[in-house]
């Protein structure tokens, strides 16, 4: 391979663009910019490419591949213990779902957005956000006390039904009595159900996963799909119908016939965190969404341990491993550790490493990934709304195929209006195969993928809003997250690699089968404590 062939691998292996990455939007005239983060890396991964051989040779204990939550958090955990011979290489993708941008001094989520209010059960993420500050009082109390500052202020939910702004995203408005008694009763029912315990005294919908019940009672409901479930028990209003929908398109990026029946009722039934200071059932977001949390575990990890380098293989190497990677230059270097965590997803783990089918992982154990679309919009000022409807943190249309909006400057709101915000929309394509979702977003055009990511914005505030638009930036993820289709739960290629204790080891959200930040996380505590030997 030539110098300028090795460079331009490199470049794509750190996530840049093959072209410039930034078009303009001829009919508007506006500078954008289309991220397709990981996408030219995962190809040539998948392609089986093959550098040259590495020019230095260097050592750890641990060496912890890809820096989304999992990973990071893991070192944080060998961190925190004073475990300090860690590695971290960061991968094409570096901040995983929980990355973010900025347009000059507005920051913005490319990822994930929000945080629900950590459950009894997620004591690890309970701890990080003491350690944060984000939690001041009682962090492992049933009302901890939550810094007001991320705490998601009210308005925080309107949908927009039939022309008009109703609060919460639930669809009331011109709903006959039939579906408003279907609402009712499906939210008594999943009320009831989350305290609910199986035979083995665990509460059956938790997070993390691992935590839940395995009361085969229960688990069966994972051999449905949630929309067979929800006919089976009566459930046909087209309100409530939609408003799963939205929930499982925005959780799991999958519609209710491609999602397990238990997951589906996992979303309503699993949260339980409560506050001294907020009301049930609210969430911790900031302007970039979840970054302020890994910029954080970053700072308590070092930057010295955080190399910038993509690996493209991983393989034993006497007693402990070796991991053969480019670094920021192009180079190809290697890295010997006693013990690898692969923190990455499970498509890109089964190309780095060839160990996963002898510990019991095949191709075949995948769990569909869904892709997902992102856009965030600088606008130069706020759009007029209704006097009985303000803006709200998150705004979503009743009907669509999008999940909506929301404002990054919100908690600045109630003070004062800042001159600039920054709306991010959110598009899951759930109507597709995830395949042919994946070659939608790849051979789709700037404008195509705009028109898309702003269709919900349009259709609340139609060329108000194009006027007051200065720059966008898309951003498309083609293996976004993992979707937990029926059978999830007794994937026996996951349940493999939950239990590897050798010297690879795994840390990713896929492990669950459930793309949350708390799952990410457990399992990034699990592999760190397998390495402290607790």
């Amino acid at each position: 391979m030539r110098r300028r062939e090795v460079l331009q691998l490199a470049a794509a292996l750190a996530g840049l663009p093959a072209l410039s990455g930034c078009e303009r939007v001829l009919r508007l005239g506006l500078p954008l910019r289309l991220n397709r983060p990981g996408m030219a890396a995962g190809h040539r991964l998948r392609g089986g490419m093959t550098p040259p051989p590495p020019r230095e040779t260097r050592r750890c204990r641990v060496a912890i591949v890809g820096s989304g939550v999992a990973g990071l958090f893991a070192a944080w955990r060998l961190r925190k213990e004073g475990f300090d011979d860690v590695v971290v290489l960061d991968g094409p993708e570096p901040d995983g779902n929980a990355a973010a941008g900025a347009f000059g001094g507005y920051r913005y989520p490319t990822g994930a957005h929000y945080l629900p209010l950590p459950s009894m059960e997620s004591r690890h993420v309970r701890e990080l956000l003491a350690e944060m500050g984000v939690i001041e009082a009682d962090p492992f109390g049933a009302r901890p006390r939550f810094d007001e500052n991320v705490t998601v202020h009210a308005p925080d939910e309107r949908l927009w039904v039939n022309g008009q702004w109703q609060e919460g995203l639930l669809p009331r408005l011109g709903m006959d009595a039939d579906e408003l008694a279907q609402q009712r009763r499906f939210l008594a029912q999943t009320a009831a159900w989350r305290e609910q315990r199986g035979r083995d005294g665990r509460r059956v919908f938790c997070v993390p996963l691992a935590l839940s019940s395995q009361d085969p009672a229960w688990t069966a409901l994972d051999r449905l799909s949630f929309a067979d479930w929800l006919r089976a028990n009566g459930y046909t209003a087209p309100g409530l119908l939609w408003y799963l929908d939205y929930c499982c398109r925005d959780d799991y990026g999958s519609a209710l016939a491609a999602t397990s029946a238990w997951a589906g009722l996992h979303y309503f039934c699993s949260r339980g965190g409560q506050a001294a200071n907020a009301e049930e059932g609210a969430v911790l977001t900031w302007p970039d969404g979840l970054n302020p949390l890994i910029r954080h575990l970053r700072a308590r990890i070092g930057p010295e341990r955080q190399w910038p380098g993509v690996a493209w293989r991983v393989a034993s190497a006497g007693a402990g491993m070796a991991v053969d990677y480019l670094d920021a230059a192009g180079a190809s270097r290697r890295l010997l550790a006693e013990r690898v965590i692969l923190a990455t997803p499970l498509h890109v783990s089964l190309h780095l490493s060839g160990q996963l089918p002898e510990l019991g992982f095949e191709r075949r154990h995948l769990p569909p990934r869904a892709p997902w679309l992102i856009g965030n919009f600088l606008i130069d000022r706020f759009p007029a709304e209704p006097a009985a409807a303000p803006l709200a943190w998150d705004n979503v249309v009743y009907g669509s195929r999008g999940l909506g909006y929301v404002v990054s400057t919100h908690q600045l709101i109630r003070a004062a209006k800042p001159e600039r915000s920054v709306f991010t929309s959110y598009h899951a394509f759930a109507d597709l195969a995830p395949a042919d979702a994946r070659k939608m977003l790849e051979a789709a055009s700037a404008e195509d993928l705009f028109a898309t990511a702003a269709a919900d914005l349009l259709s609340v505030y139609g060329w108000r809003f194009r006027q007051s638009l200065l720059q966008v930036e898309l951003t498309a993820r083609g293996h976004a997250m993992a979707s937990p289709a029926p059978g999830f739960l007794s994937n026996p290629g996951l349940q493999a690699l939950r239990a590897a204790d050798g010297p690879l080891l795994f840390a990713h959200s896929d492990l669950s089968g459930l793309s949350l930040f708390e799952e990410a996380a457990w399992w990034g505590e699990q592999a760190a404590l397998k390495v402290l030997g607790a």
